[in-house]
């Protein structure tokens, strides 16, 4: 069963990724636009899903990073992503990520009240 990568299909640089993956990938990872899922078939509610990155490998859900780093595996550049998980490494890498997909999502996202 192949990996599953939700993406958010509004965010220009998300598309953009997505397009590069798109051709170098192997058959074992699928690419799947948020914005293209009815609610019953969505593995985790669409706001969640939108809020940062999702992959669902053998049933079990990995976000952020991780989820980025297991979907650049499923190329042949997969090995210059893991340095990203190397333990005195991945706290500041998160901390990064997590207020991108912060700030990315308030951006898109946010009602203006």
């Amino acid at each position: 069963m192949p990996d599953t990568l939700y993406y958010d299909g509004q965010c220009p640089l998300c598309v953009k990724e997505m397009d590069r993956l798109r051709i170098i990938k192997d058959e074992q990872l699928q690419l799947v636009d948020i914005h293209g899922l009815s609610e019953p078939n969505s593995p985790v509610d669409k706001d969640q899903l939108l809020r940062v990155l999702h992959l669902e490998r053998d049933g079990q859900m990995v976000t952020g990073i991780e989820a980025n780093v297991a979907a650049w595996q499923h190329t042949r550049y997969g090995v210059l992503w893991r340095w990203m998980t190397w333990p005195l490494i991945r706290p500041v890498v998160e901390l990064a990520y997590n207020r991108w997909a912060r700030w990315r999502y308030d951006r898109l996202y946010r009602v203006s009240k």
